[in-house]
């Protein structure tokens, strides 16, 4: 009854934050009532209460280009592959210089793997925006699973293994070969996927860089590992999970609730949401606009939350938190046959490490992250490394200015260490891309169960206005795309 209960009490406060939106601007500067006395307060108090008040959908990447070389370089998002429950996301940059072009060219493909942990892969902007400057950027964007039918089947950790899996290959069928980054939860199945490639012989990633995650949760125990271990199982399954209820596409499903984890986030830190929201209702009554829209712009992506599969949710609690199944080597996850096949980290050779950690990491605490090096014998001393960023949380090591500073020059020259030329059997790219898109072909046999179908599907599917026609015969695609680009660079 829980998740029907909060989705009443939403509906219920929605016409109150829409009024509360109307009123704080009825009371702004300039308008109607904005010259009667306290008409500033008023209209900050409103609008306070309708930032407490409204309902957050999932937000939008919007990175609409990027300095390369100095060249501004425009930004296409699309879709590469198209799975029940995530989007392999791509954001391809073109540019009408052949200078930045040739470099656009020759620079990695790096695979993101962002966390499926309650927030959206959205998260992760500054990092994707930061990437695409020296890196073909591609990012796994989970689906939220209120919106996914009972009809796509279970998606359990193994699942989630099975779907990075995938994405490598496409990716290496693409351009011979890639670069994996993980960003926390993440970390424990990339390693795991890449661990049970290598077991099989399959060609491996060039390189794998694992930031802030739960590699050895036992290390330095944060407030979400405490949790997790001071409660059992089944308490989680009894008290955490709820079925989707009707209205959504997902109904019926069982879920972890994003609003549950979003209120486990304010309750880590309630005195910071407090004092922040207060400091914004005086931004807004100094008429301080620039830091008032910084508050609306991080809380716009913080209060943005999707829910998580049970079944996969569950798999993580005990997989990773309680049985700790990776450190211990007991780790067995079920392949597309159905086999369990055991998960062997010093199996992995010819795949470069890099572990990066937050000197104040309160998700997820020291050690926890370099603790993938103890693990992974196999990989030469001479080819792991480990950083840790000075002065930076959880969230600053993959956003804000130490994630610019610190962490990416430092991820940008292991890439580039151990990367190697990317061939195409490409007759002739296009001119204006920084390579051409063409249906993937992996050859490999889906690895997912039912759920895989998606992966014949074509390689790019656009989502929004696109930069170029990417289904066009070669030399009208050349003209049609480089005369597109062009007007949207000079237009930037």
């Amino acid at each position: 009854m829980l998740y029907q209960l909060y989705e009443a009490q939403r509906s219920l406060m929605e016409p109150f934050s829409d009024f509360a939106q109307a009123a704080s601007k009825l009371y702004g500067h300039g308008a109607v009532w904005g010259n009667m006395p306290m008409a500033q307060r008023m209209a900050a108090g409103y609008e306070l209460m309708y930032r407490l008040g409204k309902d957050y959908e999932k937000p939008k990447f919007s990175i609409e280009s990027v300095k390369v070389n100095g060249d501004d370089v425009v930004i296409h998002e699309a879709i590469a592959l198209d799975k029940p429950f995530c989007e392999l996301r791509r954001f391809k940059r073109f540019t009408d210089d052949p200078d930045t072009l040739k470099i656009l060219k020759s620079q990695p493909v790096v695979l993101i793997v962002a966390p499926l942990s309650g927030h959206y892969a959205t998260l992760l902007r500054d990092t994707v925006r930061t990437m695409l400057q020296g890196h073909k950027v591609y990012i796994t964007d989970w689906k939220n699973a209120r919106l996914v039918p009972l009809s796509e089947g279970e998606f359990h950790l193994d699942d989630y293994i099975h779907y990075v899996q995938d994405f490598i290959r496409l990716l290496q069928a693409e351009y011979g070969n890639c670069h994996v980054m993980s960003v926390c939860q993440p970390t424990v199945p990339v390693l795991a996927a890449v661990a049970l490639m290598a077991s099989k012989g399959e060609t491996l990633p060039l390189t794998m860089t694992m930031m802030g995650g739960p590699i050895d949760a036992r290390k330095s125990p944060t407030a979400v590992n405490n949790l997790a271990t001071t409660k059992g199982f089944d308490w989680f399954e009894n008290n955490v999970i709820y079925p989707v209820p009707q209205g959504f596409p997902g109904e019926g499903r069982r879920v972890y609730p994003g609003f549950l984890q979003h209120t486990g986030f304010v309750a880590m830190n309630p005195d910071r949401h407090a004092t922040s929201h207060y400091d914004y209702f005086k931004d807004l009554m100094k008429g301080d606009d620039a830091s008032a829209e910084a508050h609306r712009k991080f809380y716009d992506e913080y209060n943005a939350v999707l829910d998580m599969d049970a079944d996969y949710y569950l798999d993580t609690i005990k997989t990773v938190f309680q049985d700790f199944s990776l450190v211990n080597g007991n780790w067995d996850v079920k392949n597309a046959d159905g086999e369990l096949e055991r998960v062997r980290p010093q199996d992995i050779r010819t795949t470069a490490l890099l572990t990066v950690e937050g000197e104040l990491d309160d998700i997820s605490g020291s050690g926890q992250t370099q603790a993938a090096h103890d693990l992974c014998t196999g990989i030469a001393a001479n080819q792991r490394e480990h950083y840790e960023a000075k002065g930076a949380g959880h969230y600053g090591i993959f956003s804000g200015r130490r994630w610019r500073d610190l962490v990416y020059p430092k991820v940008q020259k292991f890439i580039a260490a151990h990367d190697e030329a990317q061939h195409r059997a490409l007759a002739k790219p296009s001119v204006d891309a920084e390579d051409t898109v063409k249906p993937v072909q992996t050859g490999a046999k889906p690895s997912v169960k039912p759920v895989t179908k998606a992966i014949a599907k074509p390689a790019v599917k656009p989502t929004g206005k696109p930069a170029a026609t990417v289904r066009q015969p070669k030399a009208m695609a050349a003209s049609a795309s480089k005369s597109k680009v062009r007007a949207g660079t000079r237009a930037r």
